[in-house]
């Protein structure tokens, strides 16, 4: 055990006091967060903020049309088609339209938009929708007296509420929520698998390449080299990933305190808190608070944790197997890895149809099985235990797991062991399991 810490200890620091960690680690997000912050900076000073005027000669919108930052409608009067071009000629107005009187939309009459230059395809679609809905509001009112609240109002359907037949309510909140972590969650480990699974598969190619590993076979057992490497690699892995969230977390939050003006004209952060605030004034907050708590986020954390290292732990020692089978040609390395990432694949597939039917045959099969169980299994998790997820289910796809990661091991284990001292000769995954059942 103490070579095992060793090596792992070796593999860690070996990896993270070189330069490349520091900038991959840290200088990246740093980089994707000044892009992102230049993007926004550049789109808010450069937006198009439209003032279009009305002259409305016909009373076709009532004098109401849906005004916002982007783009401003002022109703005009006594004004003429000339002395609106000449406005829009000195920059007064960016456009304006003119409504003659007498207009009849029954009769195919039609409106024009007048600029002073091209406008975008997304500002077009924005000034019609909004013309559009005017013109509708006006006809509800004058041909059937109701105005356009009325209609939405008549047209609102009646909420359906879910329960179970103990009595427990699950409103489409807690629903949505736990769609939304449990696919984000089955996602990361599938990332993690790939990338920190490739990483182990390197840096075995890289000893036996170097012929590093013929000198520290001499200290050390096969087993002890590759459960050191595997230790060694995920614990870089789990200090970076720590490191990314924090710093993004850290990055976001400083850019809103920082440069509010900016964060506010940011189109999503300013989208976020108009809806933060529709959702208080309209009493929706507190069904997603009521959401939020429904979730039971230690258990999803504490899971996540298992699952993040019984799939790393399984998957890492089949990369490193492989690593140890291949020479320097890295197309052999990707010949081999088919069967293992095959199931990787397949447990992204089943994810997708777990979050949408978590209790579904599918979804328990891929959350037991211990190939696809990390990916799976999270995507089930937050929709709730014992309620979809029976105790018994988490408790076998556990065991199972780490019965998986034990045979795993085993296997690549022998495989390691013959492999790692091979050379010169193009390995199959036949000749591969011949040396796992071979005799010592």
């Amino acid at each position: 055990m103490n070579k095992i810490w060793i090596i792992a200890q070796r593999e860690f620091l070996s990896r993270v006091q070189k330069k490349t960690f520091l900038l991959t680690t840290i200088l990246l997000p740093v980089v994707i967060f000044g892009l992102y912050g230049l993007i926004i900076y550049f789109a808010v000073k450069t937006a198009d903020n439209y003032k279009v005027a009305i002259a409305d000669n016909a009373s076709l919108f009532g004098g109401k049309i849906e005004s916002k930052d982007d783009i401003k409608f002022e109703f005009v009067k006594d004004e003429t088609i000339n002395s609106l071009k000449e406005k829009v000629a000195k920059k007064e107005l960016d456009g304006y339209v003119y409504v003659p009187k007498g207009f009849d939309a029954t009769k195919g009459d039609t409106i024009s938009f007048v600029s002073g230059k091209t406008v975008g395809l997304m500002n077009r679609q924005e000034i019609q929708k909004r013309i559009d809905n005017a013109m509708q509001e006006r006809k509800l009112l004058t041909s059937l007296n109701i105005n356009k609240k009325e209609l939405d109002s008549l047209q609102h359907s009646n909420e359906i509420k879910f329960a179970t037949v103990e009595g427990k309510e699950e409103n489409d909140t807690k629903v949505g929520i736990s769609y939304g972590v449990g696919y984000v969650s089955g996602f990361l480990i599938y990332i993690i698998l790939f990338i920190y699974g490739t990483m182990v598969m390197r840096g075995v190619m890289e000893e036996k390449t170097n012929r590093i590993a013929e000198v520290i076979i001499s200290s050390v057992k096969p087993f002890q080299l590759m459960m050191g490497k595997i230790t060694g690699i995920g614990a870089v892995g789990l200090v970076q990933f720590l490191i990314w969230i924090t710093l993004t977390i850290s990055l976001r939050v400083g850019m809103v305190l920082l440069f509010p003006s900016v964060a506010e004209s940011n189109p999503s952060i300013s989208a976020a808190t108009h809806a933060i605030n529709e959702a208080k004034n309209s009493g929706a907050m507190n069904s997603i608070l009521g959401g939020l708590s429904d979730v039971n986020f230690p258990v999803i954390v504490g899971c996540f944790v298992f699952y993040f290292l019984g799939g790393y732990l399984l998957y890492s020692s089949l990369f490193a197997a492989v690593g140890s089978a291949v020479n320097e040609d890295p197309q052999d390395a990707q010949s081999l890895l088919l069967p293992i990432t095959m199931p990787i694949i397949f447990g992204i597939v089943i994810m997708t149809k777990a979050v949408n039917d978590p209790t579904c045959g599918l979804a328990v099969f891929g959350s037991l099985f211990p190939l696809t169980s990390p990916i799976v299994m999270m995507a089930r998790i937050p929709f709730g235990v014992p309620n979809t997820v029976p105790y018994w289910q988490l408790g076998l796809s556990m065991a199972l797991l780490i019965g998986g990661f034990l045979c795993t091991t085993w296997v690549s284990a022998k495989i390691y062991r013959v492999g790692i001292l091979m050379y010169g000769k193009k390995t199959t995954w036949k000749e591969m399991w011949k040396w796992a059942w071979r005799k010592n």
